[in-house]
């Protein structure tokens, strides 16, 4: 539709996960009107960031060094591991406080439409970690939906044997939610996760 570099902007720009054709044209044209400053220092974070920034030899979290902040913090737990599918998932599951064992990020759930099987996860390192007896719990959350259940089942099914506790964090109706706009699904899942009120 345009010439030369808008549209392969606009091209590069719709690639990115989440941007339609649209939401792609309205950035490019943003960064169009932007200073040369503010476009400047957004291309000197992308390249720094390619730069600087790998996955954690351990976990497969983000990290500047070998070893994310997670697995080099002393503090944290080695006898329970939370297996997540995302770098975003710990970011998360760090905001709310209450988790202080060590994670594991498979890089993605299993997906047969999209052509993602378990060996195109970070499986096999999950299953090396959990061979020295360290590790006494298994936390698998994994995304509450079809990929996320399928992983959650297959990991599972792979660690049971192994004799080690494995959990899947609890789903249900979100907090501020109403019952008439909740999926089946959901509202299965908060029914079979209720508990007993007062005593």
């Amino acid at each position: 539709m345009y010439e030369g570099a808008v549209q392969d902007l606009i091209d590069e720009l719709g690639r990115l996960p989440g941007v339609g054709p649209k939401s792609a044209q309205r950035i490019a044209f943003h960064l169009l009107a932007a200073d040369a400053a503010d476009v400047r220092r957004l291309a000197d974070a992308l390249t720094e960031v390619k730069a600087r920034v790998q996955f954690c030899e351990t976990c497969g979290n983000v990290a500047e060094s070998a070893t994310c902040r997670v697995c080099a913090d002393p503090r944290r737990s080695d006898e329970v591991l939370c297996v997540v599918e995302e770098p975003k998932d710990v970011v998360a599951i760090e905001r709310t406080r209450e988790f202080r064992g060590r994670y594991h990020v498979l890089g993605g759930a299993i997906n047969p439409i999209e052509n993602v099987g378990p060996d195109d996860l970070r499986i096999s390192q999950l299953m090396s970690r959990l061979a020295d007896g360290a590790v006494t719990e298994v936390i698998i959350a994994t995304d509450p939906n079809v990929e996320g259940e399928a992983t959650a089942t297959y990991l599972s099914r792979l660690i049971a044997p192994m004799g080690v506790t494995v959990s899947r964090l609890a789903s249900g109706l979100p907090v501020g939610g109403d019952l008439e706009y909740a999926d089946e699904v959901t509202l299965g899942r908060a029914f079979e996760g209720r508990r007993v009120v007062g005593g």
